[in-house]
């Protein structure tokens, strides 16, 4: 469908709803380059249907992949044992695996329930990974594929640098959105009025820093995410030795003087950083708060350190009632940098 001229998402009534909002799919975008995960990349598409497969047991999974390569990847998704009557593969070839950050970004009609797609420019965090011509083709194939409207939106952004409560609060960092490798012409307040104006919040709240290893200038997904509209997880280092303690007690302190467009306190609730994680002498982004929401369940990374494991998942358990917390072991995952939430992309009902 052609992209709607004009005027805004929000000046039109919409909104970006909240991920523990109903959810149509998850879309998910198949890893087939292997310099993404150098050295490590032969179990990373068995990873990936695993992922898959969890997803497919509560709602639809919607997979961006050239068909040349679909046989390949459908043979693995039934290995998982997915559910391939809730498993999609459309034929749209990509550069990469993270749909969170190349994929489109949902919004939802406030009073008819349309839901629409916000197709924002990609540069691969700051032109670090070229070619990403291809992921800039995905929001609008996607919305194409579902007959949506598309809002095309000539400015940088990631999905994973922000989150939503649905009621109007945005959560970033300045690492990443003030970066001048995404939009160097816009101020500040230039980049609060984009969200405004296509994604209809109202307040922008802002931490600092990222945490090490992140090579997307510090995405609010591994460090701070809702969890209702007025609660927020965040994680945090006892280890003062650790190099992400003083980053994350910063984020703390911020986090404890904001307050919700009522003048209250959020409610804050603090999850644990898992030890670090290396391969190759090279320390890796690994976070609990890289959790994705679904119908019903919260899938949380997990490292294999049993303990820390274990108490992420009752933490996110009591931010969640009524889901279930289904831990999928990221330690390959996340020699690319990433984990559960970046490589998804959530479409609401």
């Amino acid at each position: 469908m052609p992209a709607s001229p004009q005027k805004t998402p929000a000046a039109l009534g919409f909104r970006m709803p909240a991920e523990w909002e109903p959810q149509a799919a998850v879309w998910l975008s198949w890893p087939h380059n292997r310099r993404t995960w150098p050295g490590h990349f032969r179990p990373i598409p068995a990873k990936f249907a695993e992922i898959v497969a969890a997803i497919s047991r509560f709602e639809n999974v919607r997979i961006n992949l050239a068909r040349p390569l679909q046989a390949r990847a459908r043979s693995l998704v039934l290995r998982a044992g997915a559910d391939l009557a809730r498993v999609t593969f459309h034929d749209h070839p990509t550069n990469d695996a993270w749909c969170r950050d190349h994929g489109p970004i949902f919004v939802k009609h406030r009073r008819t329930g349309e839901v629409a797609v916000t197709d924002w420019q990609h540069n691969a965090w700051g032109g670090k990974y070229p070619p990403y011509d291809l992921d800039n083709t995905i929001p609008p194939r996607i919305a194409r594929a579902l007959r949506l409207r598309r809002f095309e939106i000539n400015r940088v952004l990631e999905g994973g640098s922000i989150d939503v409560n649905g009621a109007g609060s945005l959560l970033t960092t300045e690492s990443c959105l003030l970066n001048p490798n995404r939009n160097p012409a816009l101020s500040r307040a230039g980049i609060e009025q984009m969200l405004r104006d296509n994604l209809g919040v109202r307040q922008i709240l802002w931490l600092g820093d990222g945490i090490v290893g992140d090579d997307t200038d510090g995405h609010v997904d591994d460090l701070t995410r809702f969890f209702r509209a007025d609660g927020i997880v965040t994680v945090v280092e006892r280890n003062r030795r650790d190099v992400n303690c003083r980053v994350l007690q910063e984020n703390l302190g911020r986090l404890q003087d904001l307050r919700t467009p009522a003048g209250k306190k959020f409610r804050l609730v603090e999850l644990p950083m898992p030890a670090a994680v290396h391969c190759e002498g090279q320390r890796l982004p690994a976070s609990y708060a890289n959790f994705l929401v679904i119908n019903g369940a919260v899938l949380m990374p997990a490292f294999r350190q049993p303990r820390r494991d274990a108490a992420a998942a009752e933490i996110l358990a009591g931010c969640f009632p009524g889901r279930e917390i289904v831990p999928i072991d990221c330690v390959e995952l996340v020699w690319g940098l990433g984990t559960l939430h970046c490589i998804s992309q959530q479409q609401p009902a």
